[in-house]
């Protein structure tokens, strides 16, 4: 009886080994999305089991991702598949791949089949059964000959289903507002061999249905040096639009795909343009009057000329004036008239476009010096240095950015992909991210700042002073509503754009009817029947301040 029952623990003990190891299992199944152990395995099982975060991984769900690491998983697979796997093929549900050694000095270019059901495999040319493949030519090898007689290539086709993993930035995820077409990437790669600038580009083309309505297709590649964990991008890549295909053109070796990307409708840009051309016309007629009241105002008042405050609101004023008969020429005539003509009206819009935003900074600026620093301020030719850096600094932009050729024929297309507006303006993304994005986000960030100090110093003061004066504080709201109009506020609408349509409509109509808000406040500051009320908020004496500077 002892043997049997010694057999009988025994078994138990092996059960409840087994159940722990099956739980342990599932454990480490379970968190694989969070923290990805397995970075450097790359067994069938370690696939398996990673892919399982594709469909886990999602903006609502409750499963905790590192989507760096996981993303990182999957870009490093095909470093394995050439350095160091012996497999000449990889056929999982949600995973083709194909490796094969090619010779640096083929003499024609190299195809393959991309067919979802199927691995990649190699095609020939004029073998047209299979839409989805690749174009590899040959200069891209013959390139590497004198490193090298053979490379080894691996081409996969991964599907990274519905989730967030490859999808971009969290702003598109929030809004859904971009999406891999069918969830699949395409990727190339010669192992640690890096291949940049190819001086004829490899061809990938995507297969698919009509475009869908309100989106357009554009060909991208994983950026792995954008953001915290990479995002698509377009450099490199152009993109041949058909009505059932879309041939991707790329001058480096990655993972790629067709990215769905949100466009305006024809009655949107058709509404969005109507707005802004009513609210700049209308802001062109006040801006004009806010000129005329200054004018009148320096003719009758003495002290007027020395104070350097209403000359800083009147070059804002002039600015977007002439910025708002900008976009009204070039609007108005598209892409009329010779390339020449067309690279001059971007290059005047630019310029006036960044003439406002300096301008806006300066007021800012001033208003620093005025509300908050107060102290020894003083500066010799004052608004003199003001004016050359408003309209100086954006002259050497304009020409550094002309001298690149940046500027050219710019168009919004609809659904069906028709072009619904043409203007001139940038044909470079680059260019525009940098010298427009990048310099209005400079500028509006110090305004945010100095805004923000200012609005502590207004409510507590009116703290201070609210047992003697009750409306001290929606005085003080009203004050920050004329400030927020001079450096800018209502143009950092366009950080919230993204959120849908009736987001640019706002921003639409109150960056176009900044110029009516100008006047209103320079009437507040300025007319004798309004200031007199104005000065008892105490911001508006300050912003009356004798002049920092004697000229």
């Amino acid at each position: 009886m002892a043997v049997p029952r010694a057999l009988g623990v025994l078994l138990l003990l092996h059960l409840a080994s087994d159940k722990k190891n099956v739980m342990a299992v599932t454990e480490m199944s379970r968190k694989v999305c969070e923290v990805v152990s397995n970075a450097s395995q790359y067994d069938d099982f370690s696939l398996t089991d990673t892919a399982k975060c594709f469909p886990k991984c999602t903006q609502s769900g409750s499963q905790s991702c590192d989507l760096g690491n996981l993303q990182r998983y999957w870009l490093n697979y095909e470093v394995h598949l050439v350095e160091t796997s012996t497999k000449d093929a990889v056929n999982m549900p949600f995973l083709k791949a194909l490796v094969l050694n090619v010779s640096t000095n083929t003499s024609k270019d190299l195809h393959f089949s991309l067919a979802s059901s199927q691995v990649p495999r190699q095609v020939a040319e004029d073998e047209d059964q299979h839409p989805d493949r690749v174009r590899l030519p040959r200069s891209l090898f013959e390139s590497l000959q004198g490193s090298k007689p053979m490379v080894r290539l691996a081409i996969t086709v991964l599907d990274i289903g519905p989730g967030i993993l490859f999808k971009g930035s969290p702003i598109s995820l929030a809004d859904g507002s971009s999406s891999v077409l069918n969830n699949r990437l395409v990727g190339l790669s010669l192992g640690r061999v890096r291949v940049t600038r190819l001086t004829e580009p490899l061809e990938i083309t995507f297969a698919h249905q009509h475009q869908p309505p309100n989106m357009t297709l554009s060909c991208v590649f994983w950026d792995v040096t954008k953001g915290s964990s990479g995002d698509w991008s377009s450099a490199g890549c152009s993109t041949e639009l058909g009505v059932n295909r879309t041939v991707c053109r790329c001058d480096h070796l990655t993972f790629f795909a067709l990215l769905l990307r949100p466009i305006l409708d024809e009655a949107a840009v058709k509404a969005l343009t109507r707005i802004s051309q009513a609210g700049c016309g209308t802001s062109m007629i006040f801006l004009a009057f806010t000129v005329v009241l200054y004018a009148a105002l320096r003719f009758s008042r003495q002290r007027f000329k020395s104070e350097d405050t209403p000359k800083i609101h009147v070059a804002l004023s002039v600015s977007l004036f002439l910025l708002n008969l900008a976009f009204f020429i070039n609007v108005g005539h598209g892409l009329t008239g010779s390339s020449a003509a067309c690279w001059v009206r971007g290059a005047v819009f630019h310029y006036f476009l960044l003439c406002a935003f300096t301008w806006m900074g300066l007021e800012a600026f001033h208003l620093y010096l005025l509300i908050i620093k107060v102290f020894n301020t003083y500066f010799g030719h004052y608004f003199l240095k003001l004016s050359l850096v408003a309209w100086g600094l954006p002259a050497l932009i304009v020409i550094g950015t002309g001298s690149a050729n940046s500027y050219g024929p710019y168009a919004i297309r609809n659904k069906e992909n028709v072009t619904v507006l043409e203007l001139c303006w940038f044909r470079k993304e680059t260019a525009l991210y940098v010298t427009v994005h990048g310099y209005f986000l400079i500028t509006f960030l110090f305004s945010a700042v100095v805004l923000a100090l200012v609005a502590w110093k207004i409510f507590t003061l009116s703290s201070a002073v609210a047992g003697k004066e009750r409306s001290a504080n929606w005085k003080g709201v009203l004050t920050l509503l004329g400030l927020s109009s001079l450096v800018g506020v209502t143009w950092g609408l366009a950080i919230l754009t993204p959120l849908g349509l009736s987001a640019t409509y706002v921003f639409a109509l109150f960056t176009s009817l900044q110029g009516v808000f100008i006047f209103c406040w320079f009437v507040v500051l300025y007319l004798p029947s309004w200031s007199t009320a104005s000065l008892s908020s105490g911001t508006a004496r300050n912003d009356q301040a004798p002049t920092v500077s004697q000229e």
